[in-house]
């Protein structure tokens, strides 16, 4: 497999996923930084990370209800 891909090659499925995962905890490197700013449409990040902050309000939401249900409080 060759790792010296086409800078201005848009980004798969994955690997916005990646960076969006990434983005969220702060840990992304400096290439994948540039590829996702040289190669990447900002509406495609700007979606995803929507996607990424509601699943995870909607999974703190369901852990603490079910704590709070187990709990009988």
């Amino acid at each position: 497999m060759n790792d010296n891909k086409d800078p201005t090659e848009k980004p798969g499925f994955w690997q916005i996923l990646g960076s969006t995962l990434a983005a969220a905890l702060g840990v992304q490197s400096q290439r994948n930084r540039e590829r996702d700013f040289s190669g990447g449409n900002i509406y495609v990040y700007l979606f995803a990370g929507l996607v990424f902050t509601l699943a995870f309000i909607i999974i703190m939401v369901v852990i603490v209800k079910t704590i709070l249900h187990l709990n009988d409080v």
